[in-house]
């Protein structure tokens, strides 16, 4: 009944004393502290993987089951729970219910709008235990705490290589494809990664606009000198 007054009256007593977020209660508040640190109590018993929070363990062993009961009535793909359907179905809306107070930015999702925010807030409300660097999100600190233990999870299906983060995972696994994702809109050769195509227009196409451009002022120059001679042999 006291957290349902608290709820209307917008009294959030509880407060993270890293973050100075409030909460209507202390239980609130404790798994929400949990998100700072490497704090995770919730592990499955399939595979192992933990979590922060009890709801999101029993929300993950629903992808070991396979049972995914709620259906998107525009394109039929399936979720396992409600709550994922429904942040899918903005895709198709294009609804972004979540307004940044500072710039007036919409997002369709809620953590989205908080993660934005931190931007003008200049919030790092996660810190290596290790070396007390601040981050703007929890899993850049996971990432950035592999660089301390030389943690490398992501392992190539292909060649078995290793790599501290999944995105550069995905970067590699396109040296065993012929996928060039990247094109030049000069001349349409295509690149395995974005930084290639940009080391390539920068040595190519800058080197040609230079020549071109001197080309043309030797041009020009010895034309005005043809032209002075002509002028002096009248």
């Amino acid at each position: 009944m006291k957290s349902t007054k608290k709820a209307h009256n917008g009294d959030k007593p509880f407060q993270c004393d890293v973050c100075r977020k409030g909460f209507l209660s202390s239980n609130d508040l404790v798994k929400h502290k949990r998100t700072h640190t490497t704090d995770r109590p919730y592990e499955c018993d399939i595979c192992q993987k933990t979590f922060v929070q009890s709801s999101n363990l029993m929300k993950h062993k629903r992808t070991h089951s396979g049972n995914k009961t709620h259906e998107c009535d525009v394109c039929k793909k399936r979720f396992y729970d409600s709550s994922n359907l429904v942040k899918h179905k903005r895709s198709h809306s294009g609804e972004k219910p979540f307004e940044c107070d500072f710039c007036q930015k919409r997002f369709s999702q809620s953590c989205d709008l908080i993660k934005h925010k931190r931007r003008h807030t200049g919030e790092k409300p996660f810190e290596c235990d290790v070396c007390k660097r601040r981050f703007v999100q929890s899993s850049i600190l996971a990432g950035h705490k592999r660089t301390h233990t030389n943690e490398k999870p992501f392992a190539c299906d292909i060649c078995n290589k290793t790599f501290a983060k999944a995105s550069n995972l995905t970067r590699h696994k396109r040296t065993h494809s012929t996928e060039k994702a990247y094109e030049c809109d000069v001349c349409k050769k295509r690149f395995l990664e974005k930084s290639y195509l940009a080391k390539h227009i920068k040595r190519t196409h800058s080197v040609e606009q230079n020549t071109t451009v001197e080309t043309n002022i030797l041009d020009v120059t010895m034309l005005t000198i043809s032209e002075c001679h002509n002028y002096m042999m009248l």
